[in-house]
C-alpha cells in the first residue's frame, strides 16, 4: 500500500551535489585543465622546481571506488595443488599462499562468473556502504567520515553526458553532474566513466591491459604509477559491472604490479571477515587493501589509510572505506534490482 501510495505522490525534488563531492569534481576539472595547458605548453629553458602537493584522496566507490561491486579474475601463472572446502566456483585459499596465486584464484573466479550484459540504455546499480575522510583545508590533518549507506545508478550511456549518475544518501537524491565547460557536450564513456561497452573492449590479456592502464593513468604528484593503477584497478572493481573476462584480466593484471602483498585476517567496513590484497605506496605514505569472501573469493569491499604519521593525520587514519552491498542492472533511475 505504502508503495502505491508513493507512486502517486511527485518525485521529490533532486538536490545538487553535496559540497565535499562537489569540491571533488571541480579539482578533478582543474587538473585536466592542467594537464591540458601542459601538453600544449612551449617547453620551458630551464626546469622549474617541483612542489610538492598535497595528494588526492582515492573517492570512495564512485564506480568507484574502487572494490566492486565489482568482480574478479584472471591469468593462472602457474598449476595450484588445492585443499579444503570448494564454495561454487571459489576454492578456500591456503595460509601462507602468495598474493599472486591468491589474485590468481581470484581471477579464475571471476572469469567462470556468468554475467549478462548491459545495454547502453541501462543504468548499473549499487548499494555499498561508504565513507571518505574530510579535511578544513590544505594544512589541516584528514578526519575519518561516518559510514553510511548510499545507492547509485550509473549511466552506461556511450555518447558524452552530462549526468553521469544518480546518488541516494542521507534520505536525499543527488544527481551526479560533471563540473564542464561551458558548451561542452558532456563526459564520454572511458577510464573516468568506465561503461559496461567500454570495459569490454579493454584487453583481456593481464600484461596488455597492465600497459593499457599505465598509458591511461595518470599519478598525482608524489604517487608512484603502480600505486596510481592498482587504485584506478580497485575503483574499477569497486562500482562496475564488466564482462567476466575483463573481470579476470584486471586481477591478473594487479598480480603483476610490483608490491602487492596477501592478508590473512582481513575486515571489510561492514563487518565481513575474509582475505585481503594490500599495495603500500612509500610515496604518498598510505595503503589501499581489497577485502574477499574467505571461501568464495567475491570481491566484498575496500579501505585506503595512512602508513605513518604526519601532516595529513596519524597512522591508520581511514581516508575511503566501501562494503558493496547491493550490485545490479536496471532500467530506470530509482529502480532497485528485483523490486
Amino acid at each position: 500500500m505504502n508503495e502505491e501510495l508513493a507512486r502517486l505522490l511527485p518525485p521529490p525534488p533532486e538536490r545538487d551535489v553535496p559540497p565535499g563531492r562537489l569540491a571533488h569534481h571541480k579539482d578533478r576539472l582543474m587538473r585536466l585543465i592542467d594537464d591540458d595547458a601542459q601538453a600544449t605548453a612551449p617547453a620551458a629553458s630551464a626546469p622549474e622546481a617541483a612542489r610538492p602537493r598535497r595528494p588526492r584522496l582515492p573517492r570512495p566507490a564512485l564506480w568507484l571506488p574502487a572494490a566492486a561491486l565489482t568482480l574478479a579474475g584472471a591469468l593462472i601463472v602457474g598449476l595450484v595443488t588445492t585443499s579444503g572446502s570448494d564454495s561454487g566456483y571459489g576454492v578456500r585459499p591456503s595460509a601462507g599462499e602468495s598474493a599472486v596465486v591468491l589474485l590468481d584464484r581470484i581471477a579464475d573466479v571471476a572469469a567462470r562468473t556468468e554475467v549478462e550484459p548491459v545495454r547502453d540504455d541501462q543504468l548499473v546499480y549499487v548499494k555499498s556502504l561508504t565513507a571518505g575522510a574530510e579535511a578544513k583545508d590544505e594544512n589541516s590533518p584528514y578526519v575519518p567520515g561516518q559510514l553510511h549507506e548510499r545507492e547509485e545508478w550509473v549511466s552506461q550511456e556511450p555518447g558524452p553526458v552530462k549526468q553521469l549518475a544518480l546518488h541516494h544518501e542521507d534520505g536525499h537524491y543527488y544527481p551526479l553532474r560533471e563540473l564542464l565547460p561551458p558548451g561542452s557536450p558532456g563526459v564520454p564513456a572511458g577510464i573516468d566513466r568506465p561503461t559496461y561497452k567500454w570495459l569490454a573492449a579493454l584487453p583481456t590479456d593481464p600484461d596488455e591491459l597492465l600497459a593499457e592502464l599505465r598509458r591511461l593513468i595518470k599519478p598525482f604528484e608524489g604517487q608512484e604509477r603502480s600505486q596510481a593503477v592498482f587504485d584506478k584497478i580497485g575503483e574499477l572493481l569497486n562500482a562496475s559491472v564488466m564482462p567476466p573476462e575483463t573481470a579476470a584480466a584486471l586481477y591478473g593484471a594487479a598480480a603483476k604490479i610490483p608490491g602487492v602483498t596477501r592478508i590473512e585476517d582481513a575486515v571489510d567496513p561492514a563487518g565481513r571477515r575474509g582475505v585481503g590484497i594490500r599495495r603500500v605506496d612509500g610515496r604518498s605514505a598510505w595503503a589501499t587493501e581489497w577485502i574477499f569472501d574467505r571461501d568464495s573469493l567475491t570481491y566484498l569491499g575496500a579501505r585506503s589509510y595512512l602508513t605513518v604519521d604526519g601532516p595529513m593525520g596519524d597512522k591508520g587514519t581511514i581516508l575511503s572505506e566501501t562494503a558493496v552491498l547491493k550490485r545490479g542492472v536496471v532500467d530506470e533511475y530509482r529502480e532497485r534490482p528485483g523490486a
